[in-house]
């Protein structure tokens, strides 16, 4: 087996692709890079192109334009040397209901060169207490975790993770993010499709915004669309009988009490508390906030211009439903 590349190299580079379903131009001019390692999320609205450019990435689906690599290898036809070094977790689990947690990952364990122990990666998952329950008595939750065992089972390179955490609660999403970031600590690279911003934001290096078939902002999601830099909101209550005339700054009422909108937040705090601390005036529930990453991705995929043909979400779906049965098959190396 090809051994892993170095943190910090390449792990997929994708330039210029492009992908039309007839009249439908589903990918237009799709560029960004993966690093080694790293958890790189892609984010937009349903139709915008993800599916079809994960599927084009895993080798399900030919690319009509453009240049891509996967771990060194164009993926066009899925040579066994690439699928043996992939993991893929699908929104649903397509394995048969009459078999139990262990034996579904055994059998799957015997498709790769070097599989991670069934019984380490039932733990990984958290079904120690499921792992010979059959799958048809798994929960919608559970099911997830064995999607997410399956994807993982063969010490991949690269995992894809597609919408990993729907159904999950609370406290078995922060599990699933636990894990992710286990892999990436050992080198693994990750790709994850979500539509939970949360997500995107408490676990990837960097994102890909696409909209339209184009990418319309890419970056670490703490900087993008230039959030780092942008108006902060400083937000504070104050005691009954103290004027906001008094203030050393103007501010406007809101609901939970008065708000400024600066871009200059630190010298406004420092102007607001030393009023404060000097007056002996506390400003009650004082605090700041910048736009979330939901309100990035929000005025990103508005502003993108014209959308995709009429039908084109429906072009997508159709053609990724009859494509699968075929991904799930793609842990079978």
């Amino acid at each position: 087996m090809t051994g892993r590349a170095p943190l910090g190299s390449t792990a997929v580079e994708v330039d210029g692709l492009t992908k039309r379903y007839g009249a439908v131009e589903a990918l237009r001019g799709v560029s960004f890079t993966v690093a080694v390692g790293e958890v790189f999320a892609l984010l937009g609205p349903n139709g915008a192109g993800k599916t079809t450019t994960v599927e084009i990435l895993e080798g399900f689906r030919r690319r009509d334009g453009g240049t891509v690599t996967v771990l060194g290898v164009d993926p066009a036809g899925r040579p066994r040397s690439l699928r043996q070094r992939l993991g893929i977790v699908l929104q649903e689990c397509a394995v048969e209901s009459n078999l139990t947690v262990r034996e579904v990952l055994a059998r799957n364990a015997g498709f790769y060169p070097d599989p991670r122990p069934v019984d380490e990666v039932v733990e990984l998952v958290g079904l120690g207490e499921k792992a010979d329950s059959r799958v048809a008595r798994l929960s919608g939750g559970q099911q997830r975790r064995l999607d997410v065992g399956l994807g993982i089972i063969g010490r991949p390179e690269l995992v894809f993770l597609d919408e990993p955490t729907t159904g999950f609660d609370p406290s078995a999403r922060r599990g699933a993010w636990d894990l992710v970031r286990s892999l990436t600590a050992g080198g693994t690279t990750v790709i994850l499709t979500t539509h939970y911003m949360d997500e995107a934001e408490a676990l990837a290096d960097r994102v890909a915004v696409v909209a339209a078939g184009r990418v319309v902002a890419q970056g670490p999601p703490s900087s993008l669309g230039g959030r780092d830099v942008g108006e902060a909101k400083i937000r504070f209550a104050l005691p009954d009988g103290v004027e906001p005339a008094a203030l050393p700054v103007d501010v406007r009422s809101v609901p939970s009490g008065f708000e400024v909108s600066t871009t200059e937040e630190v010298e406004v705090l420092h102007a607001l508390t030393s009023w404060s601390i000097a007056h002996h005036v506390p400003l009650v529930g004082l605090t700041v906030e910048r736009l979330t990453l939901e309100d990035v991705y929000l005025r990103l995929t508005a502003a993108s211009g014209a959308p995709l043909p009429a039908g084109s979400a429906t072009v997508e779906r159709a053609t990724g439903s009859k494509d699968r049965a075929r991904r799930a098959g793609a842990r079978r190396a």
